[in-house]
């Protein structure tokens, strides 16, 4: 980043794009996505920052930045364009007249009219993956833009730099990440471990899926049934990216039997490790998620979009974890942990190209195209 004075300069010799932008900055999905588009976005377009919600800095120094970021609202341009980082059914709020970019993130195949209607209301809306631009396209009856613009990875923090000199762990580690919830194939994931291995085996099963948006009773229940296998550690959320890439470097293989994805930014961390990854073949990370990076696990059936919770069957369908599907997730786990007893080194051959092609520069540079087209 510019010392602040050297940006200014640079502005004055260069015409600078300016942008209004409305995210959210904190460590949950929606505020990791707003904080590294703008830290991106930062080096040559002037950016005004209308936080959604409080910020949570989490350094003096990031706190710092995003103050001057906020403090650009004081001559912000209302002729400007505005990008909202926001879910599909709130983006009829934007700042000054300039044109709207909505970003969105959907696990759901089918919009409510307050879906539609929101979405309705931009100017553009941009989305992470094909899958999602195709679900936009087919919902909405007026013809409004739809843009794709992957996601990155910050490969500075998450990357496989020392996993060759790190000692490898005395047993396979298995790790998830995201979220308590069924979308995530949590209801399922123990059984798959179960049926792979028996007792003997030099397995574990990592969790790292803290859900502040559940209650204690719901959390305990989930907590309560992994707890049930004495191999399975909870691993506590962690309180930096760099904290966070420590666990996945200290684990063998990411395992992700989800049923929908926004997208997924946990597994594409745990690709740029260097990790080998297993993951459903269905939804948004298909985006980053191929046969040279992962373990696909083919997806035979879909199922109503139902978790009793969240999701209550009025928003489509989504993959199905059963059968063959579950069949498979067991196979690949067994695949890893049999490479893991020949070398428990097993880099992930997709890791390097995966971590360029998917950086946050990447994902500025997409949205300027789009944005100042």
């Amino acid at each position: 980043m510019l010392h602040s004075s050297a940006l200014i300069l640079y502005r004055m010799i260069v015409k600078v794009k300016k942008l209004n932008l409305m995210a959210p900055i904190n460590s949950l999905g929606y505020g990791v996505v707003g904080l590294n588009v703008l830290k991106a976005l930062h080096r040559d377009v002037h950016v005004s920052l209308f936080p959604l919600g409080n910020l949570q800095a989490s350094s003096p120094e990031e706190n710092l930045f995003l103050q001057q970021c906020v403090n650009n609202q004081a001559s912000f341009d209302y002729d400007s364009p505005c990008l909202k980082v926001w879910h599909e059914f709130a983006m009829a709020e934007r700042i000054g007249k300039g044109q709207l970019f909505g970003f969105p993130f959907f696990e759901i195949t089918k919009f409510d009219p307050k879906r539609i209607n929101s979405l309705l209301s931009t100017d553009h809306v941009i989305v992470a993956s094909s899958w999602a631009q195709e679900i936009v396209e087919s919902q909405l009856d007026r013809d409004i833009p739809v843009s794709v613009c992957p996601l990155g990875v910050d490969g500075a923090i998450f990357n496989g730099k020392d996993i060759d000199r790190k000692a490898p762990r005395e047993k396979c580690v298995f790790l998830n990440c995201g979220k308590w919830e069924t979308r995530k194939g949590h209801d399922i994931l123990l059984q798959a471990f179960q049926a792979a291995f028996h007792e003997q085996e030099s397995v574990e099963l990592w969790m790292m899926a803290h859900n502040p948006f559940l209650n204690p009773k719901e959390t305990d229940e989930w907590e309560r049934y992994y707890r049930s296998d004495s191999r399975v550690s909870l691993v506590p959320r962690q309180p930096t990216h760099q904290a966070v890439a420590e666990v996945m470097r200290s684990s063998t293989c990411g395992v992700f039997p989800s049923r929908a994805e926004g997208w997924n930014l946990e597994l594409l961390e745990m690709i740029a490790m260097n990790k080998p990854v297993i993951a459903t073949n269905y939804s948004a990370h298909t985006e980053f998620c191929d046969d040279s990076n992962c373990l696909l696990v083919d997806v035979q059936d879909m199922e109503i979009a139902d978790d009793g919770k969240w999701f209550k069957g009025d928003v489509g369908e989504w993959a199905s974890l059963e059968g063959n599907t579950f069949d498979q997730l067991v196979e690949h786990m067994i695949s890893v942990y049999q490479q893991w007893c020949q070398d428990p080194l097993i880099p992930n051959g997709g890791s390097a190209q995966t971590r360029e092609l998917f950086s946050w520069k990447r994902c500025a540079d997409r949205l300027k195209e789009i944005v100042y087209a």
